[in-house]
């Protein structure tokens, strides 16, 4: 298993946790959360001191989780 799908392995989702939305290790912090907080130039070192128990390789599972999602063909009907 490569690195990559290996960081994936730390998104969860889970019936009746957070909507349903995908979340980092089965706790409440979702996916988007992580995305938001970095489209707000909070850098690595701030996410995780505001949140301990995240890891590093929690935020970068959820850009790698983001990119995946993005990245499929868009068919468009004309």
């Amino acid at each position: 298993m490569d690195q990559k799908s290996k960081l994936l392995e730390r998104i969860t989702i889970e019936e009746g946790k957070c909507g349903g939305r995908p979340c980092i290790r089965g706790k409440r912090i979702r996916v988007v959360d992580i995305l938001e907080l970095l489209s707000a130039d909070a850098s690595f070192e701030e996410i995780l001191s505001d949140y301990p128990y995240l890891e590093r390789d929690d935020i970068l599972a959820a850009l790698e989780y983001a990119a995946r999602q993005i990245d499929h063909r868009i068919l468009q009907v004309t």
